[in-house]
């Protein structure tokens, strides 16, 4: 039952992402068919990561209410609209309609906040890195996305292939509501929602975790919207080729994030928290080198995969170990919302930053080694063990005061 509910999520997480992920692998067509500048087409890409990122502070709270068998369906069939309206905009050619439907198609990324603490209820604390990474998986659905997004294009057409993951949005969410349910352990939490906000955001380990999951799951999120654009800009791959490199770049992280949790259980989160942002520093240096194809730069990029998705897992281990158990929906929102956003600014950052006449995006890597490393050091020097004792104790005190 545990694994039949777990796995029913991340699938539930995989098809959102993947329509949350719908504007990317088509960026480089979207930039030759409208015209599109670098800043333009990286705004372009990254609206969709806004309302996706924001929208998982509402999302975990009302996640905390209503739980994830109501949750995830409303979310999904909230945001299938959106695919068809995307492909209406581009249809029409419009850059101004494609910002507006891809800012609203961002709703499908909010699932996020909703898996977590469903998945958290259902397994007990020493299974939990296993449960978060193997929900967070589920990121996947920017792999499929990158992968298929494109294929799909050319085998069913532009608007078809929008139909299609339409179709698969509406029939996930009734699969959900039929056959998800949510773990005997959780019971509603009906607080007010702004109240049980500010209480999570009282939390220490509320900003502590925000701050690295923003640079964990952001950096995953800018590179898998990103890197279309970046292969194509970089070593001139097509459509195609670039769609394919970035889905394997998505299931290194994947295959990872899972793996981060279950070394979390075993060794610590702030252990592999930290060498996982360790090697994002030192691989980011390496992308910036610009390393020839295929074996050196595939290699780099798969590793450079494989830290962020280590760190993603391990960031919500830590998560689910010392939130409130009546507010683990609340915190997870809060800290998922700065993970998406992590991945907004970056986009816009590479946009602004590429030099054209060489055909590279240093500075911004750059500013990805600094903050690797910052968030390195913050890890192992700046979350003291005190902080973590009054984590638990916070979560003891409201754990008593907010019975589940």
């Amino acid at each position: 039952m545990q694994l039949k509910n777990l796995l029913l999520a991340t699938w539930a997480f995989a098809i959102s992402f993947w329509a949350w992920n719908m504007i990317a692998p088509l960026g480089v067509t979207y930039t030759e068919s409208l015209g599109l500048s670098a800043t333009q087409k990286s705004v372009l890409v990254a609206t969709p990561v806004l309302v996706g990122s924001v929208g998982r502070i509402l999302a975990g709270a009302l996640a905390d209410r209503y739980g994830a068998r109501v949750m995830f369906p409303v979310l999904m069939l909230a945001a299938a609209p959106f695919v068809m309206l995307v492909a209406l905009a581009g249809t029409l050619d419009s850059y101004v309609l494609l910002l507006v439907f891809g800012f609203f198609l961002g709703i499908a990324g909010t699932t996020f906040a909703v898996g977590i603490p469903f998945a958290n209820a259902w397994y007990e604390k020493s299974r939990r890195g296993f449960a978060t990474g193997v929900f967070g998986a589920g990121m996947g659905g920017t792999a499929l996305s990158a992968f298929f997004t494109p294929r799909f294009v050319s085998w069913f057409g532009y608007v078809g292939t929008h139909v299609i993951i339409t179709a698969a949005l509406v029939a996930s969410a009734v699969l959900i509501w039929f056959t998800l349910r949510d773990a005997p352990s959780w019971h509603p939490n009906h607080d007010p929602v702004v109240p049980k906000l500010v209480a999570a955001a009282k939390l220490p380990v509320t900003w502590q975790m925000s701050f690295l999951y923003a640079v964990a799951f952001g950096g995953f999120v800018a590179f898998s919207t990103y890197l279309p654009t970046f292969l194509k800009d970089v070593y001139a791959f097509d459509l195609t080729a670039a769609g394919t490199r970035t889905a394997g770049f998505a299931v290194a992280a994947v295959v990872c994030r899972p793996l981060g949790g279950v070394l979390s259980d075993r060794l610590g989160p702030k252990l592999v928290t930290a060498a996982a942002f360790g090697g994002a520093a030192v691989l980011a240096v390496a992308m910036a080198l610009q390393p020839p194809l295929e074996i050196p730069a595939g290699i780099v990029f798969v590793l450079m995969a494989a830290c962020l998705g280590l760190g993603a897992g391990a960031v919500f281990t830590w998560v689910a170990l010392l939130a409130p158990p009546a507010r683990v929906g609340s915190v997870t929102g809060i800290v998922g919302a700065a993970g998406g956003l992590g991945g907004f600014f970056p986009p816009l950052v590479l946009g602004a930053t590429y030099d054209e006449a060489t055909h590279s995006y240093t500075i911004g890597l750059l500013l990805l080694v600094v903050v690797a490393a910052v968030a390195g050091a913050y890890t192992l020097l700046g979350i003291r063990n005190r902080d973590a004792a009054q984590d638990s104790e916070d979560r003891r005190v409201h754990g008593a005061e907010n019975p589940r």
